[in-house]
């Protein structure tokens, strides 16, 4: 199973993933807590999934964060624990 990729993300990818911050109003404390379970190098499956916290849903594909989801928006794929 890979683990996430946290650098040298494709451009087009780092720019949609900041624009979902910004027009979802993810606050710094949800950005902290994506970044606590980053630094646990989760390891995630090949095709969809996605993770909850309490004020977003983390979705990726094999080792790359895709999207971010506010509450209430239904993600695909295998959920994370």
């Amino acid at each position: 199973m890979p683990r996430i990729q946290r650098s040298h993300l494709p451009r087009p990818l780092f720019a949609h993933l900041l624009d979902r911050i910004k027009t979802r109003n993810i606050s710094a404390e949800q950005l902290g807590l994506l970044a606590e379970w980053l630094d646990t190098k989760p390891e995630v499956p090949d095709g969809e999934w996605f993770k909850k916290f309490s004020g977003l849903t983390v979705c990726g594909e094999g080792k790359l964060i895709k999207t971010f989801l506010q509450p209430g928006q239904v993600a695909t794929g295998e959920e994370m624990n």
